[in-house]
């Protein structure tokens, strides 16, 4: 399932790091961050900030990018990984990351360990890498800009994710303990068990099914409703104990679809015991059955997931679902346009007065920005930062810039693949540096 790469992250200095935080923060309000504003915002003591700009585009940390008001760097996807690791490593929460032991369409799944040697489970939040992936070339995303930034709604995931994580393990529920975020990355105790998608034979399902329900009623007592209750999100011990994992789709009570959501729910244990274990039951809760007597739903704001926040997840991941109705019925007209343009073109040159049709390509303004918010548990103190002056962000004046690709001109940097031999092959763990 492939490996996290993590060999460079031991030979950066403190400059590459300070380097990529100052892309990270020109980000903000630039989709291409110019040389001049990155080393403005750095401020490197000693200079050299296109060297070391170099050097990160070489690692494919950063990526080059001509556009046609000014060329500029943006960061990659290995870029902010680099920049979240480090900081959990600075913190002292990771110490060594393993093999990959899960993939989907939104998230990596790595085993880690801290310093005393405790096993934990690093997530990485993918947002972009199937759902949505062509249709950020089509339509205009967040207001004008034509180009939805995955890093940022990622981080957006990550933070509404272990919102409900904590809240939901202070008050008891059977979920992983979650022990720190940054950035996009996620941090949560190892579950020693299975997906209950790969369990085909269970002692007692009938008393598996009313665990599985109880913990539907007691979540939406609680004002929550999970969104994605099924066999691929619930672990299961040795003992049949069942955990509850993936939090990024849950909904408040008071949702305008939370009926609808709380019956999918219900429906998709209901189905999977019925086909996997022959097991049927004609008693399941209903919504109605619901007695609302905490407000988890909004503790979870004052835990790092804002209305402000929600609002713009929500927003942007409507617009790309909208956009994803539309695209099949763009195509077709494209395509019903391109026929009759055909068929107009054939029949004025039997006449003798051809006409060229020109075609038009448009450029839409872009900017890209990533909220740097690091909220993370106290331990032992404050976590390492980068003294980096805001004020010299602001002084910047705000520019768009429109970025037109060439195959020449660029190369793709979403992923790190260079295989060193520094790596520890033989336990399959590679050391973050403190």
């Amino acid at each position: 399932m492939g490996k996290l790469n993590l060999t460079m992250l031991r030979y950066m200095s403190s400059e590459d790091f300070r380097v990529l935080t100052a892309v990270e923060m020109g980000m903000k309000n630039h989709e291409l961050v110019p040389g001049a504003l990155v080393a403005s915002i750095a401020n490197l003591k000693h200079g050299g900030c296109h060297k070391h700009l170099r050097e990160l585009c070489k690692q494919k940390l950063l990526s080059y990018e001509r556009g046609k008001r000014y060329d500029g760097y943006r960061l990659t996807n290995t870029g902010y990984d680099y920049l979240a690791l480090k900081t959990l490593c600075s913190q002292g929460l990771v110490h060594s990351v393993g093999n990959q032991i899960g993939v989907g369409k939104e998230s990596d799944i790595y085993v880690a360990s801290d310093e005393e040697g405790r096993d934990l489970v690093l997530k990485i939040s993918r947002l972009g890498r199937v759902c949505f992936r062509k249709l950020k070339e089509k339509r205009d995303y967040h207001k004008h800009r034509n180009k939805a930034s995955w890093i940022y709604l990622s981080r957006l995931a990550a933070v509404k994710e272990f919102a409900f994580m904590k809240a939901l393990h202070d008050r008891g529920f059977p979920v992983p303990v979650p022990v720190g975020f940054n950035r996009h990355c996620i941090l949560m105790e190892l579950i020693n068990g299975h997906p209950l998608c790969q369990v085909h034979d269970l002692d007692d399902p009938a008393q598996l099914y009313d665990q599985l329900m109880d913990l539907l009623v007691r979540l939406g007592n609680c004002g929550l409703i999970h969104g994605d209750f099924n066999e691929f999100n619930l672990m299961l011990s040795s003992e049949d104990k069942p955990t509850l994992i993936d939090f990024p789709q849950m909904v408040s009570t008071s949702h305008p679809n939370a009926q609808w959501y709380f019956d999918r729910d219900v429906n998709c244990v209901r189905e999977f015991f019925k086909k996997r274990f022959g097991y049927e039951s004609e008693l399941y809760p209903k919504f109605t059955d619901i007695e609302r007597d905490d407000t988890l739903d909004l503790e979870t704001t004052a835990s790092g997931f804002s209305k402000e926040v929600k609002e713009e997840l929500d927003e942007a991941v409507q617009q790309m679902k909208e956009d994803e109705e539309d695209h099949s019925d763009n195509d077709e007209k494209e395509a019903s346009n391109g026929a009759d343009d055909f068929h107009q073109s054939t029949s004025t040159e039997k006449n003798n007065s051809a006409s060229k049709i020109g075609k038009k390509t448009n450029s839409c303004m872009m900017e890209r920005f990533i909220a740097d918010t690091q909220l993370q548990p106290e331990k032992n103190g404050t976590s390492e930062s980068l003294p980096i002056n805001d004020d010299k962000v602001a002084s910047v004046d705000h520019q768009g810039t429109t970025s037109s690709k060439t195959e020449d001109e660029m190369e793709e940097t979403t992923q790190y693949t260079d295989t060193s031999s520094h790596v520890t092959r033989s336990k399959g763990v590679q050391r973050c540096p403190v």
